[in-house]
């Protein structure tokens, strides 16, 4: 910014470089002013309860576990979408999906994306920026002035997450001048959608082994049934699906059981590759010297409400895990419950931590006060997700159904844009299995008008054309 003094002006006039600050041992490690390295682990389709560290006993995910062991796991953090494209979108944009007009896993589009980006912020603050893994992103991986990363590594095709951990810690262990971010895109657990349609996961990254017998399988969870008096859109969309996608639709209990013990078998494989990356973080000395934050680009149904896949806006597909370790420094071993946007709130705490000026007109909030026991006057009263169903030739159409999630503390709120019956209101505290539409009771009646008022606001200030049960559009 113009009238102020950059970090690598005060670097130059003062005779020091970026590579002593990096480099600089444990004296310099004490300076909070100087900047850590920055790393993003991001798995693909996993929900926020799909960790040991929550307390789930069907599944073992130790290097998850370790690093919320040294900083602060967000027990409320919701994706913007829970569909890979569109979320990723948010995540390194800090705008809504539709704000960007991404409403579905798109291709990669060469029309101009229309706002800042992660990682030219963070390249524009002095730092080397390294991309690994999944893209799934709709700007081309050639257009380097607009993502900001020197390099972007997508090792193999499909799977291959144990290449981008090798490629992850070959990186890590070497030197670096300047401080870096890298960004480390796993693809697991996603295979669960191969594994739903019965595709051979050996042609992937090798096979998780023969289902066990049943009294070693995970139990059908209490909301394995659909919910009371949902609303109709979700079940048409399944119904429409059910070839392609949702093959779901046809399952009994047992398929449901052996599609659970299978997606967890694929948490603990993605699993023991972010150890590696763990791993060869310790090993180059530089585990205290860098901020690690994980998360995911969203859910799956996890066989609650009879549903797999994303799409839906219960909190199996829009819940993720969102981790901010940096040993030290951040609360070690915390669970906080600040209302956290994990798609709109990983840019400016990254930009913050970079020392980055976070892009005008981002979404989000910095979470770093909350992670590192630092005051927080205020917060958020609420946080909205969204999702679309269709495909690519319908957007914009008058057949595209569309809805929209608000959740404030204790009650979330899902509006659809089409159906008979179009409203869900859920006492979180009371019902977090979700399992009960609150919205037609008399007595939640200004409970439920509140919620609508936040939609039309959060509606107004992100430009969403939304129409809201009684067919108004919000945003007008």
């Amino acid at each position: 910014m113009r009238g102020m003094t950059t970090r690598r002006d005060f670097l130059r006039t003062s005779g020091l470089t970026l590579a002593s600050l990096v480099l600089a041992g444990p004296t310099r490690a004490s300076d909070r002013s100087r900047r850590p390295n920055i790393v993003y682990i991001m798995t693909d389709q996993q929900f926020g309860g799909a960790m040991s560290c929550t307390g789930n006993p069907y599944l073992q995910t130790p290097a998850m576990d370790r690093l919320a062991a040294l900083g602060v796991r967000f027990e409320k953090a919701y994706c913007a979408f829970p569909l890979c494209v569109p979320s990723r979108v948010a995540m390194f944009s800090g705008r809504m999906p539709h704000e960007a007009g991404v409403y579905v896993n798109c291709k990669v589009s060469r029309e101009a994306f229309p706002f800042a980006t992660l990682g030219r912020a963070v390249a524009d603050a002095g730092y080397d920026c390294h991309y690994i893994g999944k893209w799934h992103l709709t700007i081309p991986t050639s257009r380097k002035q607009v993502h900001g990363f020197a390099e972007i590594e997508s090792p193999g095709g499909h799977g291959h997450d144990a290449a981008r951990a090798e490629r992850a810690a070959a990186f890590l262990r070497r030197e670096h001048e300047n401080p870096f971010f890298l960004v480390v895109s796993f693809l697991n657990p996603h295979d669960c959608c191969q594994l739903a349609r019965g595709e051979d996961l050996a042609k992937f990254e090798g096979p998780i082994g023969p289902v066990p017998p049943e009294d070693e399988q995970p139990p059908l969870p209490d909301n394995f049934e659909i919910p009371e008096g949902e609303p109709d859109q979700l079940r048409v969309w399944q119904k429409e699906n059910s070839e392609r996608v949702y093959r779901s639709y046809f399952w009994d209990k047992k398929r449901f059981r052996e599609y659970l013990w299978g997606y967890y078998r694929l948490v603990e494989k993605v699993d023991a590759e972010i150890g590696k990356v763990v791993d060869a973080l310790e090993e180059s000395g530089r585990l205290e010297d860098t901020v690690v934050v994980f998360s995911s680009d969203h859910g799956d149904g996890h066989s609650r409400h009879r549903w797999n896949q994303k799409w839906s806006l219960y909190d199996e597909s829009a819940r993720v895990p969102f981790l901010v370790a940096w040993k030290g420094r951040t609360l070690a071993g915390r669970v906080d419950h600040h209302l956290v946007s994990s798609g709109l709130d990983l840019m400016p705490t990254i930009c913050d931590y970079a020392g980055a000026s976070v892009p005008k007109g981002c979404l989000g909030r910095s979470v770093r006060r909350l992670a590192e026991g630092r005051a927080q006057a205020t917060w958020r009263k609420f946080v909205v997700s969204e999702t679309s169903f269709g495909n690519w030739a319908k957007v914009g159409t008058a057949d595209y159904p569309k809805a929209r999630m608000v959740r404030s503390d204790r009650y979330k709120y899902i509006a659809y844009d089409k159906g008979q019956r179009r409203e869900q209101l859920i006492d979180m505290k009371a019902d977090p299995g979700e399992m009960v539409n609150l919205a037609g009771k008399p007595e939640m009646a200004d409970v439920l008008q509140q919620h609508r008022a936040y939609l039309a606001q959060w509606c107004r200030r992100t430009n969403d054309a939304f129409n809201a049960p009684g067919g108004r559009a919000l945003h007008a």
